[in-house]
């Protein structure tokens, strides 16, 4: 099941709007982290850094064979070999991963589909205790260049309802501000 409004557009135009590495970075990415689930790969745009911070393996997800194959002809044209790319309906039927089996999962411009909450669950059910979901979304600006219609985008205080609604924890009170259009949130799997 594709995200509603999930268009990409052009990879030069998608390229423009992030800075992928310190993105992660912001989102609390780093190399303790080992094992990264990535909902949603598209281009590569955050694989590929991703796979150069951590320590282990990133799943990479896609419902598109077309986003598949940017992904992985651009891990071997890079001589990234710890990224394993796999076309999967993630929204409709889960990764396939273990439970508690990653250390980080990238939810970036996905949780405008008509279920975050079943992403988020999911995510939450492959973290280890103390693994992060790293959200990330278009500011909810209709002057933003590119994002879903403004009617299913979600606002930042959204999206961290919906993260404790399934049940992550965060201190933060207010999103990390990724310039130039986005916001984040680093989420928790609290330790049982």
């Amino acid at each position: 099941m594709k995200i509603r409004q999930s268009g990409m557009p052009e990879e030069s135009m998608w390229r423009e709007f992030f800075e992928p590495q310190t993105t992660l970075i912001r989102l609390g990415l780093n190399r303790q982290c080992v094992d990264v689930a990535e909902f949603g790969c598209g281009y590569g745009t955050f694989t590929i850094p991703a796979a150069r911070i951590i320590s282990g393996r990133v799943k990479a997800f896609d419902i598109d064979p077309i986003m598949i194959e940017a992904t992985r002809s651009k891990t071997t044209a890079e001589g990234i070999d710890n990224v394993d790319v796999k076309l999967c309906d993630f929204v409709g039927n889960g990764t396939g991963l273990a439970d508690e089996s990653i250390d980080y999962v990238m939810l970036f411009n996905i949780l405008h589909g008509e279920d975050p909450h079943e992403l988020l669950y999911e995510a939450h059910r492959i973290l280890r205790p103390n693994g992060i979901a790293g959200i990330l979304h278009w500011n909810h600006d209709p002057a933003t260049p590119r994002g879903p219609d403004m009617m299913i985008r979600p606002k930042p205080e959204q999206c961290r309802a919906w993260a404790i609604e399934s049940q992550f924890h965060t201190d933060a009170l207010s999103p990390i501000i990724i310039p130039p259009y986005h916001y984040g949130w680093m989420m928790k799997k609290p330790k049982r």
